[in-house]
């Protein structure tokens, strides 16, 4: 039997409302990157990604700049 790493997405999004007020307080304090959130929370980078990109796609979150060296874009509520 496989060992399974990450939870599936299904999953991930089932928590999704709870980790929304979570980013957007971290958020509110400064502006992060996705592997700064998922450090601040201590949660994976892939399911703070599904999440992030759920937020910023119905408009709670709203990308600042240019991506860093690594790709990754800041982020901050859309207020």
């Amino acid at each position: 039997m496989k060992k399974r790493t990450e939870r599936d997405t299904a999953e991930v999004m089932r928590d999704e409302m709870v980790m929304r007020d979570k980013i957007l307080s971290l958020l509110t304090e400064d502006r992060r990157t996705i592997p700064e959130v998922a450090a601040a929370l201590g949660c994976s980078t892939h399911n703070v990604v599904l999440w992030i990109m759920a937020m910023w796609r119905y408009g709670s979150l709203v990308e600042v700049g240019k991506p860093n060296d690594e790709g990754y874009y800041t982020y901050r509520p859309a207020v």
